[in-house]
């Protein structure tokens, strides 16, 4: 994996967008006041936090111990093996310093949004080099275990107290990671179903391609990791106090969901005999991946119509040519 220190962390990162490539960028936000006080010691940083508080109410999973820190499925992929619950930031910050060092319960908040939770956090913190469209969004918990998975969207993670493993797959090892259920997730976004550490090879064998494949990176306070879209990625904290503070954001502000569209194409193309289902491959190569699809060379430019760069205009005719089509259905 590509690694970068703090003095080109910006350039670092932009060529990482550009080239689609996962990068560690070391000390990216070692300046940040909250690492600081992170380096102080999990009292000091739990202040910290705890004054910026808001008092709304956010989301946090929590696993009985002898789950191990694994959020995961239940019995034969029924429910989980968790419970969601709500709880303020301060709340949660005092659980997690007053569970035992053993035999705790797993507890984990995600994706709490810190302009909501924590409104003064992001001026004190300034947002390390990301698009202004990116929501800083705050991850806390103890020692847990994120099962393998991708996002959507651009990510850069940043580590503020604890110390956390990331080990991603790229996206063309999909099939040897075993997804799960698409509409029955964790959180949100589908899941591998083998457990780092502890793999099935009679039930998973092609996972050791994806293993061969993969990167692995430690990340300490003050570091930070850019993931690209669709680069799957397990994440194991160690420490007993976790703090994370990651940027999503989208390449293209007007793109729809890539990830509904794909289960669209599952409604209306899987089912068709192969012959047909290898002519919509060619289809959709020539208009969504192909490199002649936009804009079509071979038309005037008033007749480019959905074909052409995607606009506002192009988005809401698209949006309304895809509603029209799945209310006749």
């Amino acid at each position: 994996m590509i690694e970068a220190n703090t003095s080109d962390g910006r350039l670092a990162l932009g060529m990482a967008r550009a080239s689609a490539q996962p990068v560690v960028l070391r000390g990216h936000v070692a300046h940040w006041p909250a690492v600081e006080h992170a380096l102080a010691g999990d009292a000091q940083i739990a202040d910290y936090l705890t004054g910026m508080d808001s008092g709304a109410a956010g989301t946090r999973m929590r696993a009985p111990a002898e789950a191990g820190g694994h959020f995961f499925y239940g019995p034969d992929v029924r429910g989980h093996n968790f419970v969601r619950e709500p709880v303020t930031v301060s709340a949660m910050i005092a659980d997690l310093l007053a569970a035992p060092v053993d035999g705790a319960p797993a507890l984990y908040m995600g994706a709490a949004s810190l302009p909501v939770g924590l409104p003064e956090f992001s001026s004190a913190n300034p947002p390390p080099g990301v698009p202004e469209s990116a929501v800083p969004r705050l991850w806390l918990g103890n020692a847990v275990e994120v099962q393998t998975h991708f996002d959507v969207s651009e990510n850069l993670a940043c580590v503020v107290a604890g110390r956390r493993r990331f080990t991603l797959f790229p996206p063309d090892q999909t099939r040897n990671l075993y997804p799960g259920p698409l509409e029955h997730t964790l959180a949100g976004q589908p899941v591998s179903m083998v457990r780092l550490g502890a793999v099935d090879e009679r039930a998973f064998p092609r996972f050791a391609e994806a293993a061969a494949a993969a990167v692995t990176a430690e990340l300490e306070p003050g570091d930070a990791i850019y993931i690209p879209p669709l680069w799957w990625h397990h994440v194991q904290a160690s420490a007993r106090f976790n703090v994370l503070v990651n940027y999503w954001w989208d390449a293209h502000p007007l793109a729809g969901s890539g990830l509904e569209a794909m289960v669209h194409g599952m409604l209306a193309i899987r089912a068709l005999p192969e012959p047909t289902r290898a002519a919509w491959r060619d289809l959709f190569d020539h208009f969504v991946f192909g490199p002649d699809a936009v804009p079509p060379a071979h038309l005037p430019p008033h007749a480019h119509g959905i074909q052409g760069p995607l606009s506002q205009d192009t988005a809401r005719t698209l949006r309304a040519f895809l509603l029209g089509a799945l209310s006749r259905r």
